[in-house]
């Protein structure tokens, strides 16, 4: 009889792309927003708040949704924005989109009641911010050479 040997292989680590981090990055971020969000609507007050034509102390209106649609807009195409943008582009839009970003996600805790629920939650998206803002400002450089030229897209090939 033979007895089985464990495994004790090392799992490869492939490299992840900074488009491909930057893109799951906003996409946790959007997930985030939205299920704060949706679990809010199990706070006492909230739906009847709601019922009678309040969010946050705003009359419920069409100009008021069109700033909500807006801003989460923003970072639901940062997701896309990410992947297809060229690398100069990508690595400034994300700098300056998170930034502005970050204020926005800390107002989301001034005023509230539920301080520890508003507070884990705007925490974590400072974290996948500075996430954004670390990827995006780390961006890997290549030396140019004469072994290496750039597609039309901006992005380094090598020569062959």
């Amino acid at each position: 009889m033979r007895t089985r040997q464990p495994t004790t292989t090392a799992l490869e680590e492939q490299r992840i792309p900074v488009r491909a981090k930057l893109a799951a990055a906003w996409t946790s971020l959007v997930l985030l927003y939205a299920y704060v969000d949706i679990l809010a609507f199990f706070k006492p007050g909230v739906i009847k708040d709601i019922e009678a034509g309040v969010v946050f102390e705003f009359d419920i209106s069409q100009p008021l949704f069109i700033v909500f649609l807006t801003l989460m807009a923003i970072p639901i195409l940062m997701v896309v924005l990410s992947m297809t943008l060229p690398a100069r582009a990508n690595r400034t839009t994300n700098l300056i989109v998170a930034s502005i970003q970050v204020p926005f996600a800390a107002f989301n805790a001034v005023g509230e009641s539920w301080r520890y629920f508003y507070g884990l939650g705007v925490a974590l998206e400072l974290i996948v911010l500075a996430l954004i803002l670390r990827y995006a400002w780390t961006w890997p450089r290549i030396a140019q050479s004469a072994t290496t030229a750039t597609s039309p897209d901006g992005e380094t090939v090598r020569a062959q």
